[in-house]
């Protein structure tokens, strides 16, 4: 089966700096699935993977200007602001250091509203190619739930 719209994918990925030197993967073993064209993988990566099917690795280079539209929910955290202790004015912009599930993380502030912050965890890689190493490992057709939600369920799926 080939990728196209609204299909969820398993991916396996190895993201590296230009240096080489690797600054994310998907958890050992267990590939990042995603529902294709809803906006959850960088864009330039979901591009690349139009098309494609099941088994075929491939190499991405993303140069600035493409990596960044909508963000993978797992890499944005809403945290309310009553959680960052210290910071008394929260501006967009600034850098906070933030808990989240996979441990501390700077994060710069992209978003303000109400009594929450929308922190983005992808922005110490802005300016940077972004170069992937990626092997599809599973599409399918996406259910009517996934559907709904815009986004995808269990195992291999995005946990929150």
């Amino acid at each position: 089966m080939s990728i196209n719209q609204d299909q969820v994918v398993s991916i396996h990925y190895t993201l590296r700096d230009d240096a080489g030197e690797v600054i994310d993967r998907s958890a050992e073993g267990e590939p990042l699935a995603y529902l294709h064209g809803r906006g959850q993988l960088i864009p330039g990566l979901e591009r690349e993977l139009t098309g494609r099917s099941a088994g075929d690795r491939l190499q991405v280079r993303i140069p600035p200007a493409e990596g960044y539209g909508d963000y993978d929910p797992e890499l944005v955290q809403r945290v309310p602001r009553r959680a960052l202790k210290g910071v008394g004015e929260v501006r967009v912009g600034m850098r906070l250091q933030a808990q989240t599930p996979q441990g501390p993380r700077a994060v710069t502030v992209t978003q303000v509203g109400g009594d929450m912050v929308t922190l983005d965890g992808n922005h110490p890689l802005a300016g940077k190619n972004l170069h992937f190493d990626v092997e599809v490992a599973a599409v399918r057709a996406a259910t009517e739930e996934e559907l709904a939600h815009r986004h995808v369920h269990g195992a291999g799926g995005h946990h929150h």
